[in-house]
């Protein structure tokens, strides 16, 4: 397959395809989310980037897709997410002159994903330039590493942007955590400790209760005779 940014300035095509999408006003573009309706057009799709469609189509949730105002759709992204990460991939435009608007509009969208689900780094093997010019970069030494299991299948090209510091938010998580355990100590020595006085007040009110009941009876013992009746 050859890398988007040379599809994108000379004419590309795998195969006969006569009903590429021709749109005037990119201002009427929409994205939104692939259905199953979008499957079939999205294998189209797919197909004219010489991608493999079968098995893209199986992972039809991991879409967005950009159309005109009336639905005829024009190009495609898959977002996967694995834990904190997310990936870019299979990118396609049945007409590449539209392409960089629609990724200003894909782009919109992935940032309010990733945020919703938590995403602290994106990835990609995308090739387009407007990628880099978002601040995409290659890999440096030791960011492979961080790279999930799943993706971590083939020698290519990663670029990557993070969009959250890992390491800090595993700090913060820590240290918050530690911060909770200390608290729920503190808590509960606390709680310990009124129930031990509370134990302790409940006790003294007991035996002084008791004391007064033995005090009363020894006083009517050593008086009954005062409250004998007169014969």
């Amino acid at each position: 397959m050859l890398p988007i940014h040379l599809m994108e300035t000379k004419f590309f095509s795998c195969f006969s395809y006569s009903n590429i999408w021709l749109v005037t006003k990119s201002s009427q573009l929409h994205v939104r989310r692939a259905t199953a309706e979008d499957l079939q057009d999205l294998k189209a799709l797919w197909t004219f980037m010489c991608l493999p469609a079968d098995e893209l189509g199986k992972r039809l949730i991991e879409f967005q897709i950009v159309e005109t105002a009336d639905g005829k759709l024009l190009g495609a992204i898959g977002m996967q997410i694995v834990r904190q990460h997310a990936r870019l991939h299979s990118e396609g435009y049945f007409d590449f002159a539209l392409a960089d608007h629609a990724r200003e509009m894909f782009w919109d969208r992935i940032l309010k994903i990733a945020s919703h689900h938590g995403v602290f780094r994106l990835w990609t093997q995308e090739t387009s330039l407007f990628w880099t010019r978002l601040g995409f970069r290659s890999a440096i030494a030791g960011e492979p590493s961080r790279l999930p299991e799943e993706w971590n299948q083939t020698e290519s090209k990663w670029l990557t942007l993070q969009l959250k510091d890992e390491e800090v938010i595993a700090n913060a998580i820590d240290k918050g955590f530690a911060a909770l355990i200390s608290s729920e100590k503190r808590t509960t020595a606390r709680i310990r400790e009124q129930a031990q006085m509370l134990k302790t007040i409940i006790t003294v009110v007991g035996f002084s209760i008791g004391i007064i009941c033995l005090a009363i009876v020894f006083y009517l013992i050593v008086h009954r005779s005062s409250f004998s009746p007169v014969r």
